[in-house]
């Protein structure tokens, strides 16, 4: 094996351990980053953590990074144990909107700039901002576009849900149900649908293939799956194949643009999903934190920084369709 390989070999296994790289001999880092993500149980937030990762190393940045592993107490651990190693810079992408407030400003007390991304935090935390897609604006638009593609044909809508308490999910599913009843109106001066059940299928494939197995199980008249993220809406389509329930089924996810919907809406075969870029968002979120970090943020920065809104369906998805995406 030569040095050059050793070196690439050695690299890698670190990678693969969880361990932040080092700073090439006679370099100094321009920062230290730590990445926190409540989960990587979805390809959703794996493609963050790669983005993040990525945007801060281009930076010159060392990284640390760690999976909460969908546990609040872990997460809380992984913060206050980046904290006291100096990372100067902390991404989070929290658990709970409440529950991470004490280690968020632990961390600001102790110097370290903060940014939140994708999920929400209660705003007494102390961080720089927050940055997303605008949850809300997004499912109005894909409520709209569910209206329109249901012309007064009544719905039965089965929902799948993320995770109880989480914030970001409360405000996409009510974000399209109020699309929902507003193009209604629009339409035809009366407003009216019926949601037979809600599912939880934490934010993943398996878990919307579950939640949606025990919804067809009471309710077989389902004719529209919404789900907060696609990730549940690709499980759950697994399981109405399954059950050769597929057909007349409209497939709309509230938002995030995966590569695997995005594939599906080109053929017809899945409604529309809004657009919530991991990769634009967490790249962003860097940005910010190291405008942060250098002091070049106004002082009248927003404290959320939102994305622009839109609804993917077959007649823009090639706008938003990238074969070489990771998510």
């Amino acid at each position: 094996m030569t040095v050059t390989s050793l070196r690439r070999f050695l690299l890698g296994s670190a990678l693969a351990l969880g361990f932040a790289p080092l700073v090439a001999s006679g370099a100094q880092a321009a920062c230290s980053v730590g990445v926190s993500m409540f989960t990587l149980g979805a390809p959703y937030y794996a493609a963050q953590m790669a983005a993040a990762v990525d945007q801060a190393k281009k930076a010159g940045c060392t990284v640390t990074t760690a999976d909460g592993q969908n546990d609040l107490t872990k997460q809380i651990g992984d913060v206050e144990d980046m904290v006291s190693k100096g990372v100067q810079l902390l991404i989070i992408n929290p658990r709970d909107p409440e529950g991470l407030v004490p280690a968020v400003n632990a961390a600001v007390r102790a110097g370290t700039k903060v940014v939140v991304i994708d999920s929400g935090l209660d705003p007494k935390a102390r961080y720089v901002t927050l940055v997303q897609s605008s949850n809300d604006q997004n499912g109005f638009l894909v409520g709209k576009w569910i209206a329109q593609k249901m012309a007064g044909k009544p719905m039965k809508i089965a929902l799948l849900s993320g995770d109880k308490g989480n914030i970001v999910g409360e405000a996409r599913r009510l974000g399209v149900l109020k699309g929902i009843l507003e193009q209604q109106l629009v339409q035809s001066g009366h407003a009216g649908f019926d949601v037979v059940a809600q599912g939880w299928g934490g934010w993943n494939t398996d878990g919307g293939l579950k939640a949606m197995e025990d919804i067809l199980t009471a309710h077989p008249e389902v004719n529209v799956v919404l789900g907060e993220n696609d990730s549940m809406v690709l499980g759950a389509r697994d399981a109405l194949k399954e059950a050769h329930k597929l057909d007349g089924v409209l497939l709309v996810a509230a938002a995030d643009g995966q590569k695997d919907a995005l594939e599906l809406i080109k053929k017809g075969e899945y409604g529309a999903t809004g657009l919530n870029n991991p990769d634009l968002v967490a790249r962003t979120g860097v940005d910010i934190g190291l405008k942060a970090l250098a002091g070049k943020l106004p002082a009248d920065f927003p404290r959320v920084d939102y994305t622009k809104p839109a609804v993917i369906n077959q007649g823009n998805v090639d706008t938003y369709y990238n074969p070489k995406a990771v998510f």
